[in-house]
Parts: C-alpha cells; structure tokens; sequence
C-alpha cells in the first residue's frame, strides 16, 4: 500500500495550497500529490451545498507552480479533461511539466463529464458516446506525441500530420498515464489499453471495487495484458477533523480488495498541520 494526498482547488487560496504540499514533500509516506481540473467549484463531501460561483483555481498552472515548490513529489491533476484542450496541446504542456519537475509528472486524464461549466464556456462536450470516441482518440494522439519522433494520426476529432513534441519530458516512453473512472464498457477498457494507473474513486464501496476490478481484468485478457501492471488508486476523504482510525479502516478495507494507492483527499481551508498525524496513523499500512 502507498499513499498520496490531493488538495481541492476550489474554496482554497494559494497561500493556503502551497505550504500543505511544502509539508507533504518532507513526508516520505505521501508519495504523490494531486489537483483537479475544473475552472468552477465542483460537489464535495465535505460541503453540504456547492457554490458554483465560488473561486477555483486552474489546476495545471498550479501543478508547474507545485513542481518548482516541491523537491520529491509526484504530481498531478485527477483527473484531466480532455476536452478542455486540444490532446496536442496537452501533450506539450505534459512534457514541459515533466521536464520542469524532473520526471515527477502523472498524467491524469479522462473523458470529461462536466455539462455545467462546459456549457457556461461554450466548449462542447457531446454524448455520452461522442466523449468515449474522442478520448479514445485523444488517449493514442497524447502517446504519440510523448513517445515518438512525429505522428500522424487521422480521427474523427483530431488530424495531425507529422507532428512533433519536443523536447520531451524524461520519463521514457512517456508520463505514466492515470485514467479515472468506472464505466465498464468503455472506461475501464480505456484503462486496459492505455493506463499505467486506474483511478477507482468511483467504487462507492470495497464490494464495488472488487467488481470493477474483474471487469478491467476481463478486459485486459481480451488484449494480452497483464493487469498486474495496472496500480489501482481511489481517494480517501478526509473531513475537518476527522478521526484517523475512521480513515485507517476505510484504507485497510479498500486494501483487502487490491487498493495499491489511497489518496488523502484533504478538505478545505487547508491546513499542513493535518498531515503529519495522518502520515502517523498510515505509516503501519505501508508497504
């Protein structure tokens, strides 16, 4: 078992942010950290009621900002959405992240979900199936460009010709790739073809992620994979003054069932002082 934390962009000033992951670079239980990738405030847990014209913070800016600000995290946002950027663009900002970091860099991706802040900007987001078939598309122009010299690539929704990304970051053949979500028709076979990491926060439950389990499994069999090589990562909420032992257990259940990496999910307004007690209460799980 391995452990990260995520801080939430929205409700959260960055001179609240950047000391908890100051903090959590010198804790060498946390071995990543995380945003997400919204422009508007999005529901959380730890909010009885969501103020969509809150502020919220743009999560891959901050992420350049962190990978100066910290020494030994890895980092990224869960997840991307792909249709808030052209998969090249995205590509290019992914390599110069990594190169900025070192060679720190996830590369959190997925398909996309959110109709309220994607309609308030005019960025189309499409059906259900029309976000499957771009990502799909998005997923094989993002490893070109990060793996290959040039690629040409001739989609439904990109075309590239000849098209290069350089320099590229140093983590060969590109940024470990994270895909959230739990549609077993086309997420988790996404995840099977393309991912190094599945994000399961989706599984409401140790029973639920089980099953999601054996249907990413099923699809990795139909394509020779070994789904060994697939780390299985879901967030763990951390309410305001939560008991440690409460969080301890949920981690030790989701365990039972093949969790590989427990993200601390941390709640806002944001306080450094939370995380060494819970890497205290953790430090017995890791592996």
């Amino acid at each position: 078992m391995q452990f990260a934390f995520k801080t939430a962009n929205q409700y959260s000033p960055w001179a609240d942010i950047l000391p908890v992951w100051k903090e959590a670079d010198g804790i060498e239980l946390f071995e990543s950290g995380w945003l997400f990738d919204h422009f508007y405030p999005i529901a959380s847990p730890h909010r009885e009621e969501t103020d969509l014209t809150g502020p919220c913070l743009e999560g891959w800016t901050m992420l350049a900002a962190l990978a100066q600000a910290t020494q030994r995290l890895r980092l990224g946002t869960m997840v991307t959405g792909i249709h808030y950027r052209h998969p090249a663009v995205l590509a290019n900002m992914a390599a110069t992240v990594d190169i900025i970091s070192g060679g720190r860099l996830e590369l959190g991706i997925g398909a996309g979900w959110n109709e309220q802040e994607s309609g308030a900007y005019g960025i189309e987001l499409g059906s259900l199936r029309e976000r499957f078939d771009r990502f799909d598309e998005a997923c094989e122009v993002i490893i070109g460009l990060l793996s290959q010299e040039t690629t040409d690539f001739d989609g439904a929704y990109y075309q590239l010709t000849g098209a290069r990304c350089e320099p590229k970051g140093p983590q060969a053949p590109h940024p470990p790739i994270l895909i959230g979500g739990t549609g077993e028709k086309r997420t988790l076979r996404a995840v099977a073809r393309y991912a190094q990491i599945w994000d399961a926060s989706g599984a409401a439950t140790p029973a639920e992620l089980t099953h999601k389990r054996d249907v990413l499994r099923a699809h990795c069999a139909d394509i020779g994979r070994d789904p060994e090589e697939i780390r299985i990562s879901r967030h763990i909420w951390v309410a305001t003054g939560a008991e440690p032992g409460a969080i301890v257990d949920e981690v030790v259940a989701f365990a039972e069932q093949g969790l590989d990496l427990a993200i601390m999910y941390l709640s806002p307004p944001h306080d450094p002082a939370v995380l060494a007690p819970l890497a205290e209460a953790l430090a017995p799980l890791q592996a």
